[in-house]
């Protein structure tokens, strides 16, 4: 029978607030450094809107889709409203209310990375009802799939904190809809640099540190994995820092803030998956490729292929969530320092089961993506119109101003 820990509950306790944190404040002040200034309240409302919504939707099915026992595709409603938890409840060796509210900050922060793609030109109501259809019907079901007992989990993919569910995730559906919004008026012609860095990088060292609780919280216990999961996680934000703050400096001949931030990020979000599986030789390799390849990702992107995924949300999430994703399956590997490959799997077998869950999860949310947006656009519309978007969605939508000079 599952036995309460009480070490164990308190740290979960910590990394709920950690991940929580994550979003409010740590991602709204990230992103709404990053847009112009007539658009900063409009970013800030989108992620804490989110976070209300998701969490009412959470309590009555999301929880039970997620991690209810229905089939290996879908959770099912046997506990929607959280039936069946209270107060003795025990999930492993944690209070199950404990594990819903953990895992609801999951929830909360993988529809707001999405925001990062249609920032600056997208309807409130739109907006609200495509993240709330997508959480549902994206988020919820590939959450059962690798972490629920779902069919991805009982095939063995290794997805320690989320670099399937949260980033490649959150990744294709920001790409997607970048594509599906079209370009910001004046893009590519036209500057459009961050209205203030101050901000920015402060949201951004509020996600370092939040992750701590995103990664080696994900053990659900206070041991030796989580500590593991803490020290790469650490390795690969500072190493994924400098090797793109490095392209950068050798490309551009000066670094940037923007840049050792956004690195940080990919760093993070690329060792993701592997947090609990590998050790530090694989942090420094995970890391260092993360900001090399999400760098270049993000140039070729924007400057190549003129995607206007405002905030660089599908190259340094979802390119890192599939590259963490694949590496995992290598620095996995005892003989580099990993916790081993599962019985009776060797190394091009795990990889293979890597490669299944990356095109599995990135058709899903493609394609759903793509019928959501084009269902929310019908029913409330997405994009303002060309005078609301030169105007700035703060005073349009929200009748306010970030700044009052």
């Amino acid at each position: 029978m599952n036995k309460l820990d009480a070490a164990n509950t308190a740290w979960m306790l910590t990394s709920a607030v950690l991940v929580l944190f994550m979003t409010l404040p740590g991602l709204a002040l990230f992103y709404a450094g990053l847009v112009r200034a007539k658009n900063v309240l409009s970013v800030l409302m989108q992620c804490f809107s989110i976070t209300c919504v998701v969490t009412l939707a959470w309590v009555v099915v999301g929880y039970s889709v997620a991690f209810g026992d229905a089939s290996p595709w879908y959770g099912g409603f046997g506990k929607a409203f959280l039936a069946g938890i209270d107060v003795k409840t025990v999930k492993g060796s944690i209070p199950e209310t404990v594990f819903a509210m953990y895992q609801m900050t999951f929830a909360i922060i993988t529809p707001a990375l999405v925001v990062g793609a249609y920032a600056e030109r997208v309807r409130f109501a739109g907006m609200l009802l495509f993240s709330l259809a997508w959480l549902l019907l994206v988020y919820c079901p590939v959450a059962h799939w690798v972490w629920g007992g779902g069919w991805l989990q009982q095939m063995g993919l290794m997805d320690f904190a989320g670099g399937t569910v949260v980033h490649l995730n959150a990744g294709i559906a920001a790409l997607v809809a970048a594509l599906a919004l079209g370009r910001r008026r004046g893009f590519p012609e036209t500057a459009m640099a961050p209205h203030n860095m101050t901000m920015a990088v402060t949201g951004a060292a509020m996600l370092w540190v939040g992750w701590f609780g995103f990664n080696a919280g994900s053990a659900l216990a206070a041991d030796g994995t989580a500590g593991m999961a803490m020290l790469v996680t650490h390795v690969a934000a500072a190493t994924g820092a400098l090797a793109w703050l490095a392209c950068e400096w050798l490309r551009y001949g000066k670094p940037s803030v923007l840049g050792i931030v956004t690195g940080m990020v990919a760093g993070l979000g690329t060792i993701t998956p592997g947090s609990g599986f590998v050790g530090p030789i694989g942090a420094l390799v995970i890391g260092g490729a993360a900001g090399v390849v999400c760098f270049f990702a993000t140039s070729y992107m924007k400057r190549a292929l003129h995607v206007d995924d405002s905030l660089d949300v599908f190259p340094v999430h979802g390119v890192g969530g599939i590259l963490g994703t694949l590496l995992t399956g290598i620095f996995v590997a005892a003989a580099l320092g990993g916790a081993g490959y599962p019985e009776n799997v060797t190394p091009g077998g795990q990889l293979l089961t890597q490669l299944t869950g990356v095109v599995a999860i990135a058709a899903w949310s493609g394609v759903l993506t793509w019928i959501l947006l084009k269902a929310a656009d019908a029913f409330a519309g997405l994009r303002v119109a060309a005078d609301e978007e030169t105007e700035g969605l703060d005073t349009v939508l929200h009748n306010e101003k970030g700044y009052d000079l």
